[in-house]
């Protein structure tokens, strides 16, 4: 993991959150899939004024009352107590109860007239039991997991749960914490947000979004079955256009916000701009290049490695585009040691003669180094360093408190003479074109080879686990990643590169043999059904990467 001292902000500790529960209450409209929505009073210490589920905090008690509660046998101790709790906070804000008699009948008005809906955690299921009623936990199941964000002084643990609205039963706010009870459809209640007149939170929106694929209660109940959530997340924020923006483990700025803001704190700027460099960690930065496009995304990333006092190596220079490098050359003070090209093809390794010839003209050449482009690159993409780089070659800058090493690692495939970097000391890898970030990197044959970009994703495994690297830094996009032993960490990146190649070879093979006198034109349009068909064109080289490896190694 990146050393405290090149960490960009002071450590601080994030608030520990406290346990709380949610529910979902759905009924099937006439229009299609509805949620039972409140108001959060003005007055609340968290989300004030905002349209959320009924629910709250997680009391000892409600893991006491696990006797006068119906149970699956799938469900959990912990799943159970929160199903209970979510029951009861349904019941206090709501007068909403899932509970039955022992004949299977819901609770009825008259049950429901003889609670108290300001009972104690500890006095809610005693009295229900007393009505012979018995809390239809086993009708509860868990949708989502929420974790609060760590930038928030206040935060929860709360799972989403979800369970079918009782039948002859009308929610009646308590108007103390929850106003305006309201059935709406998910796409609506997102519509509605979008237009300013239904204020509603992040975890509630991403919810709701994954709530309006389904049409009916029965849909997202069968979805339910398998005990386990549909996503856990504890998302992170940043600044995208002056404004502050959450997201969540999947989505493509989270890994660089784990990395430039670890504790929460929202000061990370996420818009792309070529004119200044972005600091992620002390001794790493990224400039990017001003040739945003198709086949590049928001630009080339530059990056910088080292410090003042130790000096620079630049890292794919990019296009040979004066700005930029005058740029590249300002943001390391003048001082670079050594220019490195992951790979030759033409938006990464052309400025690294022009940035060679500035350091030169102030006195200072320092090497080009990379691998030669091979026999089988395309014209555009001729190169030939200084020196030559040997894999596991450790280049090293020496500074007043710690090196900054960076070892060679060669992984052909997106190229024949492609290599990534990794960062020893702070457990960073720089991967060029071979794992990018919003994007598969396209394998085109005869320099891109699908075997050996396979071969080299397994060589990139290893590094993670040697080097323990949580955070990877590509070419193009955000960095990559999440904090080690987590669900989306470096390793997971990759695992998760590598069964999407494999998902789609395999369903190449399936064409192919389904197909074997069509043409590769056929096979794209088959293999690819689920891609754009302006993508395509693209798609066909990767094809050929893979119909090459199948028809040598898989057949």
């Amino acid at each position: 993991m990146p050393r405290s001292t090149q960490l960009l902000h002071p450590s601080r500790q994030a608030a520990t959150p406290l346990s709380a529960a949610t529910v979902l209450l759905l009924r099937d409209g006439e229009q299609g899939l509805e949620v039972l929505m409140t108001r959060r009073s003005m007055t609340a210490s968290f989300a004030p004024g905002a349209y959320v589920f009924p629910g709250g905090g997680v009391d000892a008690a409600d893991a006491r009352s696990h006797a006068y509660a119906k149970r699956r046998a799938t469900q959990s101790d912990l799943h159970l107590t929160q199903a209970i709790a979510a029951i009861r906070e349904s019941f206090e804000e709501l007068g909403i109860l899932l509970a039955r008699h022992a004949n299977g009948e819901i609770a009825s008005t008259a049950d429901m007239a003889a609670l108290d809906r300001k009972a104690s955690a500890a006095q809610f299921a005693t009295q229900c039991h007393a009505r012979g009623l018995h809390l239809a936990a086993d009708e509860v199941f868990v949708l989502a997991h929420w974790i609060t964000d760590r930038d928030l002084p206040r935060r929860f643990d709360v799972p989403f749960l979800v369970a079918r609205m009782p039948a002859h039963q009308t929610p009646v706010a308590d108007e103390t914490e929850q106003f305006e009870p309201v059935w709406v459809r998910p796409a609506d209640a997102l519509q509605r947000h979008a237009d300013g007149n239904f204020f509603i939170i992040f975890p509630t929106i991403r919810t709701l979004e994954r709530l309006q694929a389904h049409a009916t209660v029965d849909s997202v109940m069968a979805a339910c079955m398998s005990e386990q959530p549909w996503f856990t997340s504890c998302p992170r924020a940043g600044l995208l256009h002056g404004k502050e923006e959450r997201y969540m483990e999947h989505e493509p700025p989270f890994g660089e916000l784990a990395l430039t803001c670890p504790d929460g704190q929202i000061v990370h700027h996420l818009d792309w701009q070529t004119e200044q460099p972005v600091a992620l960690t002390k001794n790493v930065q990224r400039l990017t290049a001003p040739n945003p496009g198709f086949m590049t995304g928001p630009g080339t990333n530059s990056y910088l490695v080292g410090t003042p006092d130790s000096g620079y190596i630049a890292i794919d220079p990019g296009p040979a585009d004066a700005e930029h490098i005058e740029r590249l050359w300002r943001a390391a003070g003048g001082d670079i040691r050594m220019i490195v090209c992951t790979h030759s093809h033409p938006d990464h390794s052309p400025g690294a003669k022009p940035l060679q010839a500035v350091c030169q003209s102030h006195g200072h050449r320092p090497p080009i180094l990379g691998l030669s482009s091979a026999t089988t690159a395309r014209a555009a993409s001729a190169f030939t360093p200084d020196r030559e780089l040997n894999d596991g070659e450790l280049l090293v800058l020496q500074s007043d408190d710690a090196p900054h090493t960076l070892r060679v690692v060669h992984t052909p495939g997106h190229a024949a003479n492609h290599l990534c970097l990794v960062l020893e000391e702070d457990g960073l890898l720089f991967s060029g074109d071979h794992v990018l970030n919003g994007s598969t990197t396209v394998v085109d044959p005869p320099d891109g080879n699908m075997h050996d970009y396979l071969a080299s994703l397994d060589k990139l495994t290893a590094a993670c686990e040697q080097d323990h690297i949580e955070f990877i830094l590509p070419a193009h996009g955000y960095v990559l990643g999440n904090l080690w032993d987590e669900p989306f960490d470096a390793r997971a990146c990759i695992a998760n590169l590598k069964a999407h190649r494999l998902k789609r070879e395999a369903k190449i093979l399936r064409v192919m043999q389904a197909h074997p006198q069509a043409s590769m034109d056929d096979w794209v349009k088959l293999a690819y059904d689920d891609v754009p068909e302006r993508l395509w064109p693209v798609a066909m080289r990767s094809l050929t990467a893979h119909v090459e490896r199948i028809r040598t190694y898989l057949t």
